[in-house]
């Protein structure tokens, strides 16, 4: 009897220990989100901010952003599950699809992304189209970004103008930012960057447009997104596109979250969107 008694306490004691641990588990959740690091760690982090703010209030649950060294770590990240989320560009956003086995599934994207762009800037007055820049030194952003390199490329070939064979140099400077910063100081005859971060740094006067100038701006194509795993839970995912279309310039927070993301309110995407931006990839031989 002592013996049955005894065994009947530990099997309540397992139990009530498994509820709290449970509980516990469930309450110490983490949902993680991490971007491709096209601008700096700073500029990043400030732009992360009141966004994880904001889904931890709708999700209910701890948010942290995780930043990573380059973009292929954004693509391991998402495809391991090492992120619940991630802000890819469309170039990206496509890696993740092939290394994951077709498991990644964007979710939104800003409304500007839909007809997204490029720019080519210089400080020579002499550049004034693409065919200028043969024989010259030419910046491009990070090798996987979209709007840094790809698109670029992809028009510039276009232009039947091959950079490793016209170019004198061709050079990544990581970032968007870094290749503003590279032509203005005289690194390098010319670069190749997105459009908005162009636009952000005249507008906040942090590069003279009247020494650094726009010579070509490309057709526009799909671009960024965030993008979760598959093997998310649908229910998860709906809460995420909800709180990402509810966000609105009519309130301060939504305010906030948009002008730092840069745009005035996201919409619904789907994978079809880049089927573009993976024929680019794969005719310029960037994707295998």
């Amino acid at each position: 009897m002592f013996s049955l008694s005894l065994c009947r306490r530990f099997t309540l004691l397992l139990a009530a220990a498994s509820l709290f641990f449970g509980a516990a588990s469930h309450a110490q959740q983490v949902f993680r989100i991490t971007a491709i690091p096209d601008e700096s760690p700073t500029e990043l982090g400030r732009k992360a901010a009141p966004l994880v703010k904001y889904l931890e209030a709708r999700l209910g649950m701890k948010v942290e952003f995780t930043p990573v060294t380059d973009y292929a770590a954004s693509v391991e990240a998402l495809a391991n599950k090492q992120v619940d989320m991630a802000w890819f560009g469309g170039f990206t956003f496509v890696q993740a699809s092939v290394r994951s086995g077709g498991k990644a599934v964007p979710l939104v994207q800003r409304e500007e992304d839909a007809k997204f762009k490029s720019v080519f800037i210089s400080t020579d007055p002499a550049i004034k189209s693409l065919a200028d820049l043969k024989g010259k030194n030419v910046s491009f952003g990070s090798q996987s970004s979209t709007s840094g390199h790809l698109m670029p490329r992809a028009y510039l070939l276009q232009a039947k103008i091959d950079p490793d064979k016209d170019f004198k140099r061709v050079a990544y400077s990581g970032a968007h930012d870094a290749t503003i910063a590279a032509v203005a100081a005289g690194k390098v005859d010319a670069g190749a960057l997105n459009i908005s971060v162009w636009e952000k740094f005249v507008a906040d006067k942090k590069v003279d447009a009247s020494k650094v100038h726009v010579f070509f701006t490309t057709p526009p194509y799909y671009d960024y997104n965030w993008t979760v795993h598959a093997d998310m839970p649908g229910a998860l995912r709906e809460k995420l596109v909800k709180a990402f279309l509810d966000l609105s310039a009519s309130t301060p927070e939504g305010k906030e979250i948009l002008d730092l993301q840069r745009t005035g309110r996201f919409i619904p995407t789907q994978a079809e969107n880049y089927k573009g931006i993976e024929a680019a990839a794969r005719s310029a031989g960037l994707l295998k």
